[in-house]
């Protein structure tokens, strides 16, 4: 068990980490050639005045029209966006691995605070699956890729919450952990997850069209 926990914690996570960073060079550099060869006036156009505009509105909750026609959605929304962020970044357990590693260490938050802000990524997960899952319209939408993020997302959260209370198998469910925390890193690049930094580009896009062109806001 203790070969297995190195070569997750060793090489494996190294092939993900390597996998993500070639995946998001590659994504970005096919979609800034993708915009050049199908519409290289998007590029002439671009304002980063108009994009930070956008791209900050945007992230300020409920300050887009869309954002406010939906509140219920919007809330849990933005709150699980910080939680997904916050936990895995701001883990101790995971910052003293970083460590031990590769000498990094930084302010980690509280084991309770962490460990509550886990239940909300948990509970957002299924209240995400349920609205796909009883709406006609997102259930009709829905593929096989939507079911297998939202799966990708829950699982490295739902196992760390049982290995931090220790629950089932301890090691093999940390390894678990582990092994999914990987798979849902190097996911990122070639799954809808690629949003996270394919979606500043498009808002920073479309302002720049609205701001210079329509001379209108976008959100």
């Amino acid at each position: 068990m203790n070969d297995i926990y190195q070569f997750v914690t060793g090489p494996l996570a190294w092939a993900a980490f390597l996998v993500f960073a070639l995946g998001v060079v590659g994504k970005l550099g096919h979609s800034l050639y993708m915009a050049r060869s199908r519409d290289p006036e998007v590029l002439r156009y671009f304002s980063l005045k108009y994009a930070l505009r956008s791209i900050l509105n945007w992230l300020v909750p409920f300050r887009a029209r869309s954002w406010r026609l939906q509140p219920d959605l919007t809330g849990i929304t933005f709150i699980f966006h910080i939680c997904l962020i916050l936990v895995p970044v701001f883990l101790s357990a995971h910052i003293v691995l970083l460590q031990q590693k590769w000498g990094i260490s930084y302010w980690s938050l509280p084991g309770s605070l962490a460990d509550g802000l886990t239940v909300v990524v948990i509970l957002s997960c299924l209240y995400f699956a349920g609205r796909r899952a009883l709406s006609p319209q997102l259930r009709f939408t829905s593929g096989l890729q939507d079911w297998l993020i939202l799966g990708l997302v829950l699982l490295p959260f739902l196992t760390g919450f049982l290995a931090y209370h220790q629950l089932g198998g301890y090691k093999v469910v940390l390894i678990l952990h582990i092994v999914f925390g990987e798979i849902l890193l190097a996911a990122i690049p070639f799954t809808r997850l690629s949003h996270m930094f394919l979606g500043p580009l498009l808002r920073a896009q479309i302002g720049s069209e609205f701001g210079l062109i329509r001379r209108a806001r976008d959100w």
